[in-house]
């Protein structure tokens, strides 16, 4: 148990150096809303389901990117400046970090839900499914930045993030999608072992 009493301290600390004088709080609390909701159905569901030990360390990771974009907002985070300058960018790239973990991350909790819960019997199926689900979550949350923009005006403009940029939201998809892909081409292995080494214990 101190493993996730260390992962719950982490996403705690991080959770609080991040709400240390953000941007701003309304786009804060949009921000990191997803990470708190995900760290409460993990919690209340720990005792029925546990992940892998790698999926929860790749859930904190996840969450740090959403505490960091929170914090300064996707546009403005400091160290996507300097990458923007020293490559010539038009833009601040940070919040498609964002999006490539929107899939990678999801990728590997529905692939492990799929696997150890026998959801789906044909094998062949799991990269496919895994893909389509991710492709699915990230384009709600476009649904929900698109709501949110429309509900508070200028005030959701943080959130929303499009810099300018008109194909901003199919983007976003495309970097999900491919996170989810990167995720099956390299960890898929190591998560097979995982579970097939854990699945008494589990």
């Amino acid at each position: 148990m101190k493993k996730y009493a260390l992962l719950i301290a982490l996403f705690f600390a991080g959770l609080i150096i991040s709400a240390v004088y953000p941007h701003d709080y309304f786009t804060w609390i949009l921000e990191v809303f997803p990470a708190i909701i995900g760290f409460f159905i993990l919690l209340f569901t720990f005792r029925h389901f546990q992940f892998s030990l790698l999926t929860y360390v790749m859930i904190l990771l996840h969450c740090y990117v959403l505490f960091i974009g929170g914090h300064y907002t996707y546009a403005l985070v400091p160290a996507f400046d300097w990458v923007r300058d020293v490559f010539h960018q038009s833009r601040n790239n940070y919040d498609k970090v964002g999006h490539f973990f929107q899939g990678f991350v999801p990728a590997m909790i529905v692939r492990e839900i799929f696997i150890r819960k026998e959801i789906i019997n044909k094998k062949n199926w799991i990269p496919f499914l895994t893909i389509s689900v991710c492709g699915l979550i990230s384009l709600l949350y476009e649904l929900l930045e698109w709501l949110v923009s429309v509900s508070s005006g200028s005030a959701g403009d943080s959130f929303l993030g499009t810099q300018g940029d008109v194909w901003d939201t199919q983007s976003d998809m495309l970097f999900a999608i491919i996170g989810a892909t990167c995720m099956l081409i390299t960890l898929s292995g190591l998560q097979n072992k995982i579970i097939s080494r854990g699945l008494e214990r589990f």
